[in-house]
């Protein structure tokens, strides 16, 4: 464990400023209580629509205990249910009254290095046991959890550490070398915040060796591991939950500058859960699910997944460090899986095990596909309905800065009607949430034309954290503009048409041409540059940067590339093609259009 002595001063909450509909003036502009009475009578009418609603599913949402946060859920949990597994990992099983127990040993270990209420806590890890438990421990002292993406690179590191103000690290010592870079980098720019990095080993927490084989090894003695002296830590009494006070920054990226922390609150989390289960048809807290989870989790919908559902459910998280087609059957089958959400491949990729004819899958009750770069179809789920009973559906729509589940699809596949909408169905909103689209003006549009996705929840983000103006930009009347193009059918269900105009998915990872364009405008050899999306069969996307050099300048593409892998994630790094010169338009923009039709007509 390293220290070094720093002090973090947390940033005001920004306030929302309703802005004017494109084409008007201040004085032009709608009233306030004017505007969102015509967002909400149009969200109210098209509810009335809805005659698809399954029977299974509440229409409106319901908390029989809402000042509870995760973690009065766990202590729940562990009292009433204390011999139910909380987390499996590769052989170890972890009952939710041993997760309670590690719970409070992580919060007072993070109260002996003097966090306090409201202080930001990062964790950069892959997935593993011990960030369900810095998750809930974070939060049983009242501090911010902010989750970073393992991929990272030194600067993208820098980035968020000091953007989020982040004073204590929990990492694998993996990373130990990008950390070390990026707090150099830290040190030549704003004083850092962060003064402790604390190590964790992926195997610290097995019993025993790893079943099935894991995509990692046993425990290195030459590598540093803080975690035993961590759960030896005496436990730090809880803090009274406070639902709306600032529980996490959950980073995503945005179409100007760089990525932003999302502020979500306890309340937030407990009703993304709620509501999602509520959308399966099940009553949260009756338990009993025995769901398998590999998402990431420190990306938003691997949260959910993993962290929030479970806990709020008191169910089992049999959890996986990374995909794994035959880890996954065998886990399956062993451990009478229930519940999965895999991307579309992923369902391929298990059919055509060998061993997947005769395996014993009858523990299935609900399977969820995401179409990233393969789209459910018609001939996937029949498949994989001969073969479990089960009817696969399409997951929800969502994003970080509604905590990620908007929609339901459950009962909603009558003759196979959901996938016959292009390109994504989404169905119906969660209960408790309304989604509306509108035109440039933010006007209501009818059901059949397409606009822009509106939403209203309990779960959308407080703000952008530390950034006023992105937060007025977004936050309109209690709704968030999400940049998303999408209709609504006869039904009264959401179809997504098209991503945020400037978002780029690789393997449903979010690339955001401008924040690659931040880094790369740190090359000197750089004079513009533009990223912009190519398809590609395998990913779905790829970025891809053109470059106009400086002159004399005689860095090659490959150059360019070897330069950006040592500075950000892998997936974000981009092919690079050189111009001469950037086509621009009349207003001085360069034309990113004509940059990708000439290069896709090469």
């Amino acid at each position: 464990m390293s220290t070094s002595p720093a002090s973090a001063t947390p940033a005001a909450a920004p306030t929302a400023v309703a802005p004017s509909a494109p084409g008007t003036t201040a004085a032009e502009a709608p009233s306030p209580s004017a505007r969102a009475a015509r967002w909400a009578a149009a969200a109210a009418e098209l509810d009335a629509t809805r005659d698809l609603w399954p029977d299974a599913v509440p229409r409106e949402y319901t908390d029989p205990d809402p000042s509870a946060g995760l973690d009065d859920y766990l202590r729940r949990w562990a009292t009433e249910r204390p011999d139910t597994v909380a987390v499996h990992f590769y052989g170890t099983d972890i009952t939710y009254a041993e997760l309670d127990r590690q719970v409070g040993a992580f919060a007072g270990w993070l109260r002996a290095q003097g966090v306090q209420a409201g202080d930001r806590v990062g964790v950069y890890l892959t997935n593993c046991p011990q960030f369900t438990v810095a998750f809930l421990g974070i939060l049983r002292i009242g501090a911010v959890h902010v989750p970073i993406n393992p991929m990272f690179k030194s600067a993208e590191l820098a980035y968020e550490l000091a953007d989020a103000g982040v004073s204590v690290l929990l990492a694998h010592p993996e990373f130990a070398a990008t950390i070390d870079r990026a707090r150099e980098e830290l040190a030549a720019g704003t004083t850092p915040t962060l003064r402790t990095v604390a190590y964790t080993q992926t195997a610290d927490v097995l019993a025993g060796p790893a079943t099935p084989r894991a995509p990692f090894g046993p425990v290195d003695p030459e590598l540093p591991t803080d975690w035993a002296d961590i759960m030896a830590h005496a436990p730090a009494d809880p803090v009274p939950t406070d639902p709306a006070a600032l529980a996490a920054l959950n980073y995503t990226g945005g179409t100007t500058g760089m990525p932003k922390g999302c502020e979500h609150t306890q309340g937030h989390m407990v009703y993304t859960a709620r509501s999602a289960i509520y959308g399966q048809g099940r009553t949260p807290g009756d338990g009993g699910e025995v769901i398998l989870g590999f998402l990431p989790m420190f990306w938003i919908a691997g949260e959910v997944l993993c962290l929030l559902n479970p806990i709020i459910d008191g169910s089992t998280l049999v959890l996986m460090n990374r995909w794994h087609p035959e880890q996954a059957l065998d886990l399956m089958e062993a451990r009478g899986i229930t519940s999965m959400v895999a991307p579309a491949d992923n369902y391929v990729e298990i059919m055509e095990l060998p061993g997947y004819a005769d395996a014993d899958l009858g523990s299935l009750t609900m399977c969820t596909a995401v179409s990233f770069v393969r789209k459910l179809d018609t001939d996937l789920r029949v498949q994989w309905r001969e073969k479990t009973g089960v009817t696969l559906r399409e997951a929800s729509y969502g994003m970080t800065e509604t905590n990620t589940v908007d929609t339901f699809t459950l009962g909603l596949d009558l003759d196979d009607q959901d996938l016959r909408a292009e390109p994504t169905y989404c169905g119906y909103p969660a209960p408790g949430t309304d989604i509306i689209v509108v035109d440039a003006d933010l006007e209501p549009v009818p059901a059949g034309q397409p606009g822009q996705i509106l939403v209203r929840s309990l779960s959308v983000l407080r703000a952008y954290f530390g950034k006023p103006e992105a937060t007025a930009d977004s936050l309109v009347d209690g709704w968030l503009l999400t940049g998303d193009t999408g209709r609504f059918d006869s039904h009264g269900a959401l179809t997504y048409l098209a991503r945020t105009k400037e978002m780029i998915k690789v393997n449903g990872m979010s690339v955001f041409p401008s924040e690659v364009e931040s880094f790369f405008k740190g090359h000197p050899d750089i004079v513009r540059i533009a990223v912009a999306p190519r398809e590609d069969p395998e990913v779905g996307q790829r970025p891809v940067a053109f470059i106009e050099r400086a002159p004399g300048a005689t860095t090659t593409p490959a150059e360019f590339v070897a330069w950006a892998k040592d500075r950000m994630a892998t997936y974000k790094v981009p092919e690079v093609v050189l111009v001469d010169a950037m086509p621009m338009t009349a207003t001085g923009k360069i034309r990113k259009v004509a940059l990708v039709e000439e290069l896709t007509q090469s």
